[in-house]
């Protein structure tokens, strides 16, 4: 039998390229995808349950039972943002998963999806950094198997993926150039496959570091199944 996960942000890019690892990884059995809309994925492996409110999962959580691990690649940009909206969703409505996920899943793992430049402390004057810092913290607090905090700086979209906002998938096909240098400095880059694979890795992998940056990300997609 293989492993069962519960995915969120299957729309975005990262999501979208975790989701599509584990549709090949032969250790994957199921994934659940938990969204406001569809992905548009049809795949044996793949359920979809689509939800209204994540701050409501009253009615759904039941559906947690018997998984894993978790991927969490939900989240919103800062841009445009108060600190209070963008609070509300990425430490608030992160927790309120986690704590609903856990509550049926005790001896599970947990990889949340934060950024480089994410502040630990959080008393820095960037407000997502802050943010992002004390959602760490607090699932790191939690009583998970492990938890992973995976910190990627540039991603580099693969497998066909592309940006929803034409702004910055014409950023990304800029930069493909530049990438084909920069995977050769592993602390400078990662891609989608490597943030999967990485995912996908910390299911089996002893793997010492729980705050994962570019480097961690991509030494980790390479560990092979001990």
């Amino acid at each position: 039998m293989g492993y069962k996960i519960i995915l969120t942000g299957a729309t975005g890019m990262v999501g979208k390229g975790v989701l599509l690892e584990c549709m090949e990884s032969p250790e994957i059995e199921q994934v659940l995808l938990v969204s406001r809309r569809t992905a548009g994925i049809k795949h044996p492996k793949v359920i979809e349950l689509l939800i209204q409110d994540f701050f409501d999962l009253s009615a759904i959580e039941k559906n947690f039972k018997n998984y894993d691990a978790c991927f969490f690649c939900l989240g919103i940009t800062s841009l445009g943002e108060t600190e209070a909206s963008y609070s509300r969703i990425t430490h608030d409505l992160t927790l309120k998963f986690a704590t609903s996920f856990i509550k049926y899943n005790e001896n599970s793992i947990f990889c949340y999806v934060s950024g480089t430049g994410t502040d630990s402390s959080e008393k820095g004057k960037i407000m997502w950094a802050r943010i992002k810092g004390k959602t760490e913290n607090a699932l790191l607090k939690m009583p998970f198997k492990k938890a992973y905090m995976f910190r990627p700086g540039y991603i580099q979209p693969l497998k066909g993926i592309k940006s929803k906002t034409k702004w910055v998938q014409a950023m990304y096909t800029i930069f493909w150039p530049v990438y084909s240098i920069l995977k050769h400095f592993p602390g400078t880059a990662t891609n989608t496959s490597n943030m999967g694979l990485a995912m996908i890795n910390t299911l089996h992998a002893d793997y010492p570091k729980f705050v994962l940056g570019n480097k961690e990300i991509n030494k980790l997609a390479q560990k092979e199944k001990e």
